[in-house]
C-alpha cells in the first residue's frame, strides 16, 4: 500500500489569501501546517494514469478561472468549516474535464470549496464559527495556476509541478 498521495490543486494566490490563512492558522493550525489554502481540482483516484494527466496539463489551453464564494458554513456534524463556491462553476468543471480527457469521460461533479477548518484535525465551536463569520474573507478569487502536489501521509504537501492557466 502506497503512503504517498497526489492531487491537483488550485492554490489561493498570496494576494488573496492573507485573511484566509490567518483564520486557518488560528483555528486549524495542524491543517495550516500541512497545506496552504486551496481548492482540490482532482483527487488522487482521478489522476491515474498520471502520465496521461501530465500530458493533458502540458497541452492545456485554459484561461485563469474565477470562483465566487458564499459565506462560511459548517460541515461534518459542525466540526469543519468551509466556504462553498457559488454561482456559475462552468469554468471549473470544464477545466476538470480537459485535464481528465481520455481518463474519465464524464468526471464526477466535484463541488469546489475552500476548507477553513478540516474536521480531521480541528473542531469548530459556536464561538469559533461566530469569529470566523466576522472576518472579511474574500468572496471572489482568481486562480491562475494548477499545482500537482504530493504528500507522504501525515507530512506537509510538496509541490511536484506547476502549470499556469493561460489561454
Amino acid at each position: 500500500m502506497s503512503t504517498r498521495r497526489l492531487q491537483l490543486t488550485l492554490f489561493v494566490d498570496p494576494a488573496d489569501s492573507a485573511m484566509i490563512e490567518q483564520v486557518r492558522q488560528t483555528y486549524n493550525p495542524l491543517q495550516y501546517a500541512l497545506i496552504k489554502a486551496h481548492i482540490t481540482l482532482c483527487r488522487e483516484d482521478e489522476i491515474v494514469p498520471l502520465e496521461l494527466v501530465l500530458e493533458n496539463l502540458r497541452r492545456l489551453q485554459h484561461a485563469p478561472i474565477v470562483i465566487d464564494f458564499g459565506e462560511a458554513v459548517r460541515f461534518s456534524e459542525g466540526k469543519g468549516v468551509l466556504m462553498p463556491a457559488i454561482g456559475d462553476q462552468t469554468a471549473f468543471h470544464q477545466l476538470r474535464t480537459a485535464i481528465l480527457k481520455g481518463i474519465i469521460e464524464v468526471p464526477r461533479i466535484h463541488a469546489p470549496h475552500l476548507t477553513l477548518m478540516h474536521p480531521r484535525n480541528a473542531t469548530c465551536t459556536d464561538d469559533i464559527f461566530a469569529a470566523i463569520k466576522a472576518q472579511p474573507l474574500p468572496m471572489r478569487i482568481v486562480f491562475s495556476k494548477i499545482s500537482l502536489i504530493s504528500q507522504e501521509i501525515g507530512a506537509e504537501w510538496e509541490l511536484v509541478e506547476m502549470v499556469p492557466l493561460q489561454g
